[in-house]
């Protein structure tokens, strides 16, 4: 008789903790959670979704949490995973639906919460006319390998439930061409005036001629795709760098009108130099509440100090005006450029963070870092410029992390890193400034090119800091998901090596975790893959009962 009692009080838990995390699921799909509809969840770049309710630190001590399925896909998925709650696809019904893009070309809307055939699936590849994507040799880099297709992360307007992608193809001849894609949310067909084909030239005398062209082989979409709404005009933004530092290549920043995908701004950084790409290791440019964009550049020609219009190794403040056209507002580069480039420590492989308006200091701050590891904390306003001897800059932090193939995220006055080589580290953000002692640290290290991070919380509670350690993709070695708490890193609530029915596929270097409404999304070589609490199966019903 007493086992029947627990059977029944087993099965009332289980019970009550399944309604619990429906209704939880409801309230955050009905309420203000807009989704992740951008990189790194929005144009401020935090990583933060501060309207999760499902996954707590005490769930995912408590309850068990894994891999709940995975689904194929064509191809590697660079680009981060984006989110669309409670979308109405009419007769097929309300589904929250995940995008994933391909290096396949291939773009898919998967429902977010089970299983099963895509909702529906685009591709931008014609085999029978020899449109396919672009092989990896025609390049003569390995940097992304084995085809090129779809690299950036794309973005979404639930305003008009249109997805925007950017595309690479071979065509015969050969013909390399980029296009600009703005596809329905609920069919995945092309919009009125979509795909506008990528072109571009500017004024200059730099490598590549005297009137500089955009090199369709050449340059690489790899840093992320960005929306930008300012009164009544919305711009989408594309920026490129090179796909192995082969040249001819510039960085460029392409805007075009969301609704006609007219070109309404092209912005080189090197017209008169070569090089200088602009990728942030998949992080799109930062924006403020002015529709400004804070890009950072790599190794390049550099000579705005000697009268010049080149800006390697910087970090570039772009402004639009009425139109969409950029002009540059105000730029950073370090005095010790020259060594920077010279020794390959590029500034631009981290992307950028825009902090919240301070008290003490410069209002407007924001935070990025590269390759050598050093972080700059700057005045937006006035970045800095140039000085020969010393960076008239907010804060120069030496040796905080280690080299940044990395955006940083922020979460409760506290900026949290993860670098090449190196733990995870929590800084404390205080009177304007970073504190110099790291206020928590991970018990392990990542391994090559560290991380970008992502944080989930109830406001300000119930965080857990997400990453992927990817550091084994050369070999195609499964890729990690850790789950942290973010009050003390050293606590760590999840890893998926310790389960190996876990393993989520295999690792794509800087991929980042997406986490909405009690899941985390991960891509990977051939797979997305879902996580969540696994509620408990009800105990069998005993007949005697």
């Amino acid at each position: 008789m007493k086992n029947r009692y627990v059977v029944k009080a087993l099965l009332a838990v289980s019970l009550a903790f399944a309604l619990s995390v429906r209704l939880d699921a409801r309230a955050s799909a009905a309420g203000s959670f807009a989704g992740v509809l951008t990189y790194h969840n929005d144009n401020s770049r935090t990583g933060q979704n501060l309207q999760e309710t499902i996954l707590t630190p005490a769930r995912l001590a408590s309850n068990k949490f894994g891999r709940l399925f995975s689904v194929p896909v064509d191809g590697y998925i660079y680009g981060q995973p984006l989110y669309v709650p409670m979308v109405d696809f009419g007769a097929a019904g309300v589904h929250n639906v995940v995008i994933a893009v391909t290096e396949h070309d291939s773009v898919y809307a998967f429902d977010a919460d089970a299983a099963g055939d895509p909702l529906w699936h685009t591709s931008f590849l014609d085999p029978a006319d020899g449109i396919t994507t672009v092989p990896s040799a025609d390049t003569g880099a390995s940097d992304i390998v084995p085809e090129i297709g779809i690299t950036s992360t794309p973005v979404i307007d639930p305003a008009t439930m249109t997805v925007y992608v950017l595309s690479k193809v071979k065509a015969p001849g050969p013909t390399y061409i980029q296009q600009l894609h703005a596809l329905d949310l609920i069919t995945g067909s092309e919009r009125l005036h979509s795909p506008m084909t990528i072109t571009a030239d500017v004024p200059g005398t730099g490598e590549g001629g005297t009137d500089l062209t955009f090199n369709s082989l050449r340059q690489n979409n790899r840093a992320a795709l960005t929306l930008v709404k300012v009164g009544k005009r919305a711009t989408v933004y594309a920026d490129f760098a090179s796909i192995g530092d082969i040249t001819p290549y510039h960085g460029w920043v392409l805007g075009y009108d969301a609704a006609s995908l007219k070109q309404v701004a092209a912005f080189n950084d090197t017209p008169n130099g070569s090089a200088a790409g602009i990728w942030q290791s998949g992080c799109g440019p930062a924006v403020d509440s002015a529709g400004r964009l804070f890009v950072a550049s790599g190794n390049g020609t550099f000579d705005i100090n000697t009268g010049g219009v080149d800006y390697g190794d910087s970090v570039i403040a772009l402004a639009p005006n009425g139109t969409g056209a950029l002009s540059v507002a105000s730029f950073f580069t370090p005095f010790y450029q020259l060594i920077l480039s010279t020794f390959d420590l590029d500034l631009g492989t981290g992307g950028s963070l825009l902090l919240p308006d301070q008290n003490v200091g410069p209002t407007h701050l924001m935070l990025m870092g590269g390759k050598s590891g050093i972080m700059y904390l700057l005045n937006r306003d006035h970045l800095g410029g140039f000085s020969s001897f010393r960076d008239n800059i907010v804060q120069e932090l030496v040796g905080y992390a280690g080299p940044l193939f990395s955006t940083p995220t922020y979460w409760n006055s506290t900026v949290y890193l993860a670098g090449n080589d190196d733990s995870v580290k929590a800084f404390t953000l205080f009177r304007g400034k970073l504190l110099s002692r790291p206020a928590s640290v991970s018990r392990f290290k990542l391994g090559y090119e560290g991380a970008t991070t992502s944080l989930s919380a109830n406001g300000n509670r119930d965080g857990i800091l997400w990453l992927i350690d990817n550091s084994g993709y050369a070999n195609s070695n499964p890729a990690i998901l850790y789950a942290l708490d973010p009050t003390d890193l050293s606590t760590q609530l999840y890893s998926s090596a310790t389960v190996p029915e876990d393993d989520p596929g295999p690792a794509v270097k800087f991929t980042v975790p997406t986490v909405a409404n009690g899941k985390v999304y991960e891509g990977t070589e051939d797979q997305l893959s879902v996580f969540g609490l696994t509620i408990p199966e009800a105990p069998a019903h005993d007949p005697r009962d």
